[in-house]
């Protein structure tokens, strides 16, 4: 059966924060400091899809590269992500209108 709402994919997720991290230069290390944890293993099972970070990591990591959170998670959304503020917005404004006139 499938579920009524959207889920996250943990292992695209992870692919996604490798591929961000690759294209903005940060390492492991970096990350690690920056949020100040004890041990990189927490990350590398980020990046292994193996766990997710935290709200609180995510919003940091979301600072950090400079990247809005809902960039940084991979999920199974009816909508596609947009790229541009500029797509998000005509996105919801047709949303909007399909509702209302629905």
């Amino acid at each position: 059966m499938r579920r009524a709402y959207p889920t996250i994919d943990m292992k695209a997720t992870g692919r996604n924060i490798k591929r961000i991290m690759r294209a903005k230069g940060i390492s492991v290390k970096e990350v690690q400091k920056y949020l100040g944890l004890s041990a990189p293993q927490g990350i590398y099972h980020w990046l292994d899809g193996r766990s997710m970070p935290t709200v609180d990591n995510l919003y940091a990591l979301s600072d950090l590269f400079r990247t809005p959170m809902d960039e940084i998670i991979c999920g199974n959304r009816r909508y596609k992500q947009c790229e541009t503020l500029e797509d998000r917005l005509f996105t919801y404004c047709d949303r909007y209108l399909e509702l209302k006139a629905g």
